[in-house]
């Protein structure tokens, strides 16, 4: 153990609202400064012993309705004293993950003590854009304006939907796979909701002036009873062979935090950690290769530490589509059929975001939560969390539970 190890001290987020649900209006910069409270609140922690905060968010058609810098606003609003330093972090999905990476790089550094992780997002506030030749005047005919959320991805190629499914069916996986996946997510989320798994994670969300009357109190999206013989009815989407609406999560509204610090600050807050961020790892691929980007970036991240894919004993891969998962797990293991049921065994055992909903800004946070307090459930062990974003780009996080 050293003092600058970096601790896991916990975590909090909003319940996950679905596209056009009851979170439709309310802005992301507002689920992020609850969700930093509702994560100091939780773990006991004090806005004054904030040294600095991370803000992941992905959609700034979203953001900037409410003025620029994010991070910023959403931590004044959170009460942290405004002489920390705050970062907005676009990596799109990866963001609140690689907010991990540079929070784990500043506390090794000696740079902080305690650092606010997370992000959020309201996909379905973007606003519509127009064209800045409307700035200087339109002289005949207004011009279209342009849906940011229609299809991920294909300013610079395809839809992100067509290039993960795509890729994944070069794999062996296909549509029937991606749709009994997605059941099992849902099922494996309403065991671990009854279970009261969430109930360590989740704060129902509160309107500033509402009078205390929550808004959305549990996750919108999760549909209970959900089987692979309904989703297969289900049409794809964006040019997609196989991706569609329940095979994938949608395009969702939340916030998470985590809180980070090192081992020496924990003792002297008397904090009680709930786990280890023991290594990092991000890497890019071809912008194609999203469902791929997962496995190498855990592998990454694991290497240093001597650790293989098969001593994990905990696995959380967001769920960006469930072929993301699949395809994943499958470079993984290598050919070896065995160990790629091993390792479906040990991954997203409480849901993935398929069930849960994936605000993105706010999915990387998430997942290293998620995993620290499943691991600290079963009663320690190790784990890697990971996420992919950003076409082609994958972030990660080794993490251990003593």
């Amino acid at each position: 153990m050293a003092a600058d190890d970096v601790m896991i001290v916990g975590g909090a987020r909003t319940p996950f609202g679905k596209f056009g649900g009851k979170l439709r209006s309310v802005p992301s910069v507002e689920l992020g400064a609850f969700a930093m409270r509702a994560a100091l609140t939780k773990c006991g922690v004090s806005p004054e012993h904030v040294d600095e905060v991370y803000y992941g968010v992905t959609i700034p058609a979203e953001e900037a309705l409410d003025g620029s810098i994010p991070a910023r606003v959403a931590m004044l609003k959170a009460g942290i004293p405004d002489d920390r330093l705050s970062l907005t972090i676009d990596r799109a999905c990866c963001s609140s993950m690689t907010g991990t990476h540079l929070a784990t790089y500043a506390i090794k550094a000696g740079r902080a003590g305690l650092v606010l992780v997370g992000g959020a997002d309201n996909m379905g506030r973007a606003a519509f854009l127009l064209t800045p030749e409307v700035r200087w005047g339109i002289r005949r005919v207004m011009p279209a304006p342009k849906d940011p959320m229609a299809a991920p991805g294909a300013d610079i190629g395809n839809p992100v939907a067509k290039d993960a499914a795509e890729v994944a069916l070069t794999y062996g996986i296909g549509r029937e796979d991606a749709d009994e996946w997605s059941a099992a997510s849902h099922a494996k989320y309403f065991k671990a909701k009854a279970e009261g798994f969430f109930d360590d994670q989740i704060v129902p969300y509160v309107p500033a002036g509402n009078g205390g009357t929550p808004l959305l109190e549990e996750d919108e999206l999760p549909r209970e009873g959900t089987t692979a013989a309904a989703l297969a009815q289900l049409p794809t989407v964006m040019d997609s062979p196989t991706v569609t609406p329940g095979n994938a999560p949608g395009q969702d509204t939340g916030g998470c935090y985590i809180i980070l610090a090192s081992r020496r600050r924990c003792e002297e807050l008397g904090l009680e950690p709930i786990g280890e961020i023991k290594s990092v790892g991000a890497i890019a691929r071809n912008p194609k290769e999203l469902s791929v980007a997962p496995a190498p970036s855990i592998m990454k991240s694991i290497d240093p530490l001597g650790w293989s894919v098969d001593s994990l004993d905990r696995i959380e891969i967001n769920e960006a589509f469930a072929c993301v998962a699949l395809t994943a797990t499958r470079v993984l293991a290598d050919g070896d059929a065995a160990r790629e049921r091993a390792l479906r065994d040990r991954l997203n055992v409480n849901g993935g975001a398929v069930a849960i909903g994936h605000p993105a800004g706010a999915s990387g946070a998430r997942l290293v939560l998620t995993l620290a307090q499943e691991l600290r459930r079963r009663g320690g062990g190790r784990g890697a969390a990971s996420i992919c974003g950003g076409l082609g780009m994958g972030d990660s996080a080794a993490v251990e539970v003593a």
